[in-house]
């Protein structure tokens, strides 16, 4: 055996003259550098922060999760080297923030590192022979990176989608052997006022905020009208957001079509 990775065989099958993955990523992190440049780069660019980009890398991931779900294969080529320079620019701003705390180069060992960390039947000594202990092993191998937390829910993204983030606080649950808790209390407002139906009572408020509080039980109510629907789909083995988007999706097509169609008798 020759103890070189498995990769070096399809480097050296597209050939010495086509660059490989990491040529290229370092093309792209050239690029990058040009742009942050203070002298003959971009002031767009240079004023970014991660801050400032999270609207775009979060377009750029659903315009992704787009292309996945209804694009072709030149689609999800595109959306996946969007999603990367974005990732590419995040790390050259951190590089250069005042801290630097890190860069790409740590990003990338970071993350291969886990990734080894979480596979041990591949990797390591464990074995796993189906999907089933596959998952366990990974799953403990994550409580044990996350062992400073102090809470099962921890690290679930306040950010995310509703929909998904209802399913993935209830999967936690069920890992942890908890129950689904029901709502015990009537819904309250900012101002801690108690609302029971359409009714506000305890601390006396009138007009504007008595009706801002009644608004405000509605929609707490509806969320949990919604939020069972959501744990009926968990319980069939249906992804609440993918179904969600797919209905869109079509409602999508029927407007368009709607919208295209000569009006009758016109």
């Amino acid at each position: 055996m020759s103890g070189r990775p498995d990769g070096a065989h399809d480097e050296e099958a597209r050939g010495a003259s086509e660059p490989g993955a990491g040529a290229r990523l370092d093309e792209l992190v050239r690029v990058v550098d040009a742009l942050l440049a203070d002298e003959g780069g971009c002031a767009w660019n240079r004023a970014q922060t991660p801050r400032s980009l999270m609207t775009y890398l979060v377009e750029e991931t659903y315009e992704l999760v787009e292309a996945i779900e209804d694009g072709t294969s030149d689609d999800v080529r595109e959306e996946l080297g969007d999603v990367l320079y974005q990732v590419v620019l995040h790390g050259a701003l951190a590089a250069r923030a005042s801290s630097g705390s890190f860069d790409l180069a740590d990003v990338v060992r970071d993350v291969a590192e886990k990734t080894v960390r979480r596979h041990p039947h591949v990797f390591g000594a464990d074995r796993a022979d189906d999907v089933d202990e596959i998952v366990r092993l990974w799953s403990a191998a994550k409580a044990d990176e996350k062992s400073q937390r102090t809470s099962a829910y921890d690290g679930v993204p306040v950010g995310q989608p509703a929909l998904a983030r209802a399913q993935k606080l209830d999967a936690r649950r069920a890992a942890a052997g908890g129950v689904r808790p029901e709502p015990d209390r009537a819904p309250t407002t900012t101002s801690g006022t108690e609302v029971t139906g359409t009714e506000v009572t305890g601390t006396e408020v009138t007009g504007t905020v008595a009706t801002d509080a009644r608004a405000e039980s509605r929609e707490l109510a509806w969320g949990r009208a919604l939020l069972a629907q959501v744990d009926e789909a968990t319980d069939r083995g249906i992804d609440a957001e993918r179904a969600l988007r797919a209905a869109v999706r079509e409602r999508e097509i029927l407007l368009r079509r709607d919208e295209a169609e000569p009006a009758e008798g016109g």
